[in-house]
């Protein structure tokens, strides 16, 4: 019998970064079984409630300590270590001859630096425009912006002939420095295809190929996922374009993107023309290609050889029921919704296009299912799926154990910023999955050989839990298709 304890301490924050790694210290403290230490967000409320608390009237600026215990008497070392890890979090390293630092974004920087802005989404605006004021490009990692706030950076932007990359920008690579959830490859920004992405695992899984094909990626300019929109009208990623047009070092430019607004993407079609440089889209959508045909198409246009995307493992049991998928990728997610809807008809998610075919909050229904749980509505309060695995890993055990699921689609994403190693919490959750009924397990591994958790090393501890794994995400979702449609070989 566990001992539940909270309490709610008014006015204290933390970022959810800092609160992660407070919750996995309380959580190894003996007699701890169970730690969350949270602000008190309607999402983490509704997390703390499915593990079993109950919880007091609280404000969004609050933060929540919820424990459960072996014992009352692990209740005293747990608090103090609770003491311990919020004034270790909130300790400024000690420097010698300290200088305050800058009260404004702007008195930091100078024309023609790069500013990263990963603030709350209400306030990135006056961060990003103060950069912009400054005379620097701005990547705004911030999720949650406002589409007005969008259009003001970008506009301005437009105006003074600098780049705004984002907002909800997760991935970039300038001059070699990845920014945000980025991949490491042999090409460290000095290749001759250049990138204009409006998504960030998209982005990650066109670079990952392309290393997997030899081919060397320079620079990869994200423009956020509403970039080509109807509301926004591409104004980042035909900056970004002109910008990669200029530099003699660029060969050949892709641009990525989410389902974008078809007169958008016209115009943006019809201005790559006019362009010295060749450009290719590979834009997802209903009728078009997925990322891994249109990198193949770029490969062939290049006289460059396509190779046999690498696998390890392999699902041979037969099945039936509904594909599960469970994604920390928005646009991972997205191209795997249209590639099972249009093998297996209706499927339901929370970024679907269609209000029939919304999920409720829940995130759950007697259907086949492709969930984003790094959707903005999913990352308010907390840290993306792609650093804690928590809120997927609880879905994950619910689809397992749920008999009409006939087979599991996930994607692991690799890279700098993302997970130390994710295959050390999720291999023994798809062990457990398919325990019992030998579940099929597809697993999209998205990443390289130098990322610092090792593609190789990752995909194989996943495969000994019982998984297959694919490097094309786009094979993976094909894969579970095909399981529980009966062609499994």
């Amino acid at each position: 019998m566990s001992v539940l304890h909270v309490e709610v301490r008014a006015g204290a924050y933390a970022d959810s970064v800092t609160l992660l790694q407070v919750s996995r210290d309380i959580g190894a403290v003996d007699g701890v079984r169970a730690a969350q230490v949270a602000m008190a967000t309607p999402l983490n409320l509704e997390v703390l409630a499915s593990m079993g608390f109950d919880l007091p009237a609280t404000t969004p600026s609050d933060m929540v300590v919820a424990l459960r215990l072996e014992s009352d008497d692990a209740l005293a070392a747990a608090l103090s270590a609770v003491r311990t890890a919020l004034d270790e979090a909130g300790r400024p390293p000690a420097a010698a001859g300290e200088v305050a630092p800058p009260r404004t974004t702007r008195s930091a920087v100078g024309a023609g630096d790069l500013v990263l802005v990963s603030v709350p989404g209400e306030h990135a605006l006056t961060e990003a425009m103060d950069a912009l004021d400054a005379g620097c490009d701005v990547m705004v990692f911030s999720d949650n912006v406002p589409v007005a706030h969008e259009l003001a950076l970008k506009r301005t932007a437009t105006d003074r002939g600098l780049l705004v990359m984002g907002p909800d920008c997760g991935t970039a690579v300038v001059g070699g420095v990845g920014l945000g959830f980025a991949n490491a490859t042999v090409g460290g920004g000095s290749g001759g295809v250049g990138i204009v992405a409006a998504s960030g695992t998209g982005c990650q899984q066109v670079m990952c190929l392309l290393e997997a094909a030899g081919v060397e990626v320079g620079d990869a300019l994200g423009v956020g996922g509403r970039d080509l929109s109807a509301e926004v009208g591409g104004l980042s990623t035909r900056a970004a374009l002109a910008r990669l047009d200029a530099d003699p070092a660029v060969e050949q430019v892709l641009v990525v993107s989410k389902p974008p607004a078809p007169e958008v993407a016209t115009a943006l079609e019809e201005y790559a023309a006019s362009l010295a440089t060749p450009v290719q889209f590979l834009l997802l959508g209903p009728g078009r290609d997925d990322l891994t045909t249109g990198v193949e198409s770029a490969l062939r246009a290049w006289h460059a050889t396509v190779p046999e995307w690498p696998t390890w493992g392999r699902v041979a049991a037969p099945s039936s029921g509904f594909v599960r998928g469970l994604f920390v990728g928005g646009t991972l997610c997205e191209e795997a919704m249209l590639i099972a809807a249009e093998a297996l008809g209706r499927v339901r998610s929370n970024i679907s296009h269609s209000p029939d075919d919304q999920l409720d909050g829940s995130l759950w229904a007697a259907a086949h299912l492709m969930v984003d749980f790094g959707d903005d509505s999913l990352t308010q309060g907390r840290v993306h799926p792609m650093i804690d695995p928590t809120l997927r890993l609880e879905h994950l055990a619910r689809a397992a154990a749920d008999p009409e699921t006939g087979a599991i689609l996930l994607d692991v994403v690799l890279g700098h910023g993302a997970e130390q190693d994710p295959a050390a919490s999720l291999a023994p959750a798809i062990a457990a999955a398919r325990s019992g009924r030998d579940l099929p397990v597809v697993v999209a591994c998205v990443g390289t050989e130098a990322d610092p958790q090792g593609l190789t090393r990752q995909a194989e501890a996943l495969a000994g839990a019982g998984a297959e794994v694919h490097l094309s995400n786009a094979a993976a979702t094909r894969r579970a298709v095909e399981i529980v449609s009966g062609g499994v070989r």
